[in-house]
């Protein structure tokens, strides 16, 4: 098994069974020229130490960006503004499109992307003096356009909670994706803001079958936890939708009409879907896992995924990479949109409302006395 090996070196091969994270192997980070073939021995041996996996604990490094809020070009995401608190995700969902993105950091995309988080932590000092901008018009923020902002380290570092504040007192609008309970300690800041007509919530929901989810996504809510979000997000008020992310061919597509019935009987308003993407390293990722996991079901798993890919793996081209293409992509997506329909899913919230905003008034100019939770990594 091949793997990266950067300058901190042990860190960077093959890491055998680790006990709840998704990833069982840091793969080769592309940006790296040095890489180090494992032997399978090796991995036995770690095996035979930890047979029920060892732990591997979670790394916060500061993120010492000058902005927050990032403009997204993309077409097919639906929103222009984003705001990521953090980088790398300890839910650890294998899945994750985002992974690659850890490797412009010089990490790996696999174990280190759920162990090696970098954190803003001064996000909301720097979100208040970019709404406090003239050309600034309360566009809507999309948290996050990348890992979740309500992953288990926001507990204790509460950064999203911070950005909340501010973009409250704003009147900031935002939509929010998150498969996390957490977000419901933020409940008055988000009644704050729906009074306005200032925010939508989209809890993520990939899988009813708890036993699958604490697999596929070893720290993120169970789905029962999820269903309750929904609930509570509702009865306060808040537009809530859900969003099946990611569908994935022959495991939980299937599930798709009980998802979306549970959904709606919670409260939701919406729906939306997105099919199984595998870009770059989260292939390898995701077909070691389906094989430790589920290996009965791993090729057939394989050979579905690929007939919503025109015969590959991953299609990154707009306008596809959402949704796949072909006969079954076509069968998911006809079945989605009538089920939908069917639980009275198909309208929606729509966006944000701008119309409330209100610029900061009281801008800090100066954050470098900010104090440090953590050294510099």
């Amino acid at each position: 098994m091949s793997a990266g090996c950067g300058a901190d070196g042990a860190r960077w091969f093959a890491v055998g069974p680790v006990r709840g994270r998704g990833a069982g192997l840091n793969t080769p980070n592309r940006y790296e020229d040095v890489r180090l073939e494992v032997l399978g021995d090796w991995i036995d041996r770690m095996v035979e130490r930890w047979p029920d996996g060892r732990q591997v604990v979670t790394e916060v490094y500061r993120d010492r960006s000058r902005s927050v809020i990032n403009r997204v070009d993309s077409p097919d995401v639906g929103f222009e503004w984003t705001l990521n608190p953090y980088r790398g995700c300890e839910h650890g969902c294998i899945y994750c499109y985002a992974r690659p993105e850890h490797e412009r950091l010089g990490f790996s995309a696999g174990l280190d992307f759920e162990t090696r988080i970098v954190a803003k932590l001064d996000a909301p000092q720097l979100l208040k003096k970019e709404l406090a901008r003239p050309r600034w018009r309360g566009e809507v923020i999309a948290m996050a356009g990348v890992t979740d902002v309500y992953q288990p380290l926001e507990k204790k570092l509460g950064i999203t909670r911070g950005c909340l504040e501010v973009m409250a007192r704003c009147r900031q609008p935002v939509s929010i994706v998150t498969k996390s309970r957490l977000i419901l300690r933020d409940l008055n800041l988000l009644t704050d803001l729906a009074r306005h007509d200032a925010v939508r919530v989209a809890i993520s929901l990939t899988t009813l079958d708890g036993e699958l989810a604490a697999k596929m996504e070893p720290r993120a809510a169970a789905p029962p936890q999820r269903l309750a979000a929904i609930r509570c997000l509702a009865e306060a008020g808040i537009p809530t939708t859900v969003m099946v992310a990611p569908i994935i061919p022959g495991l939980t597509d299937r599930e798709v009409p009980a998802i979306l019935r549970a959904a709606a009987d919670a409260g939701a308003r919406g729906a939306g879907y997105v099919m199984l993407r595998l870009p770059g390293p989260v292939r390898e990722l995701f077909i070691d896992w389906l094989r430790r996991q589920l290996p009965h079901a791993a090729e057939g798993v394989l050979g579905r995924i690929r007939q919503v890919r025109d015969g590959r793996l991953n299609d990154s081209a707009f306008g596809r990479r959402m949704r796949g293409q072909g006969h079954r992509a076509g069968q998911v997506a006809a079945l989605f949109d009538l089920i939908r329909r069917r639980c009275g899913l198909s309208g929606g919230p729509g966006r944000p409302s701008s119309a409330a905003f209100t610029p900061p008034r009281d801008v800090a100019t100066d954050t470098r006395g900010q104090p440090r939770l953590f050294d510099d990594g």
